[in-house]
């Protein structure tokens, strides 16, 4: 007899849950071993009991569907439950992840069940890959609002109204904000293509900076400048550097 698979819903939406929940009942193949309405919640109960599979939804509270799996170092097998339109939908197809678009007949849930059942290996060889393409996708929609880092066992959510400037160090960045600065495992391209337009601009080819928090633009030496940012730091800056903030601040 086959080994049930362990059963996550991270949902937060009772009707989807209760639907889901009973068609998982159905299916002998799998258990149901807990649900989850908010991302931090499901994010800490995924790593304790490391479900098989989960139905994981986009939109969600306090932490969303992309954001719980960047987090996870070694993520489950992931079906995402999603509302997005149709044009959005081919962003999962690129990427290679299950989804189901809600609404959702019992049937494509069964659809995608038995590909998890048929192969019994994780449905994306590079999640991590995978993921990165949907969250671009995402981006090109709508850019980041916040950014989430992992520090050991805490989560940190960053608003990016808060964020004073990012720093590229080696295959990370430091990003400071006025209280607390935190290391994350991206890089300064992929953040300069992912938040605001018109309110980050990178100045340099190792910094990123928030324009509403630029105190003061001078001369760093004869021949170069450097903006002062309203905590007294000294950034220095580039030419095309200088010359995109004169465009973007009309001097």
């Amino acid at each position: 007899m086959m080994k049930q698979l362990k059963v996550f819903i991270v949902e937060d939406e009772l009707p989807a849950q209760k639907l889901l929940e009973k068609w998982i009942q159905s299916i002998p193949e799998l258990i149901l071993i807990g649900i989850y309405a908010d991302g931090f919640s499901a994010l800490k109960a995924i790593q304790a009991e490391k479900p098989d599979l989960v139905f994981l939804d986009i939109e969600m509270p306090k932490l969303n569907g992309l954001e719980i799996l960047e987090l996870l170092d070694d993520p489950p097998q992931i079906i995402f439950t999603t509302a997005y339109h149709e044009y959005a939908v081919k962003a999962f197809e690129l990427a290679a992840i299950d989804y189901l678009l809600k609404p959702f007949s019992q049937e494509r849930f069964e659809r995608s069940v038995n590909k998890v059942l048929d192969t019994q290996k994780v449905l994306v060889p590079d999640l991590k890959k995978s993921l990165s393409k949907l969250k671009n996708a995402q981006q090109e929609r709508q850019p980041l609002d916040r950014i989430v880092v992992k520090e050991g066992v805490n989560v940190h959510i960053i608003p990016v109204s808060e964020i004073l400037f990012i720093e590229a160090q080696d295959d990370y960045v430091m990003i400071h904000t006025k209280e607390q600065k935190y290391l994350k495992l991206t890089s300064l391209r992929s953040l300069e293509n992912s938040l605001p337009n018109g309110q980050f601009v990178r100045v340099h080819r190792s910094f990123i900076v928030n324009i509403d928090e630029i105190s003061k633009i001078g001369n760093y030496s004869k021949d170069s400048h450097q903006i002062i940012l309203s905590n007294g730091k000294n950034i220095k800056i580039s030419r095309s550097g200088l010359v995109l903030l004169r465009e973007i601040l009309h001097l």
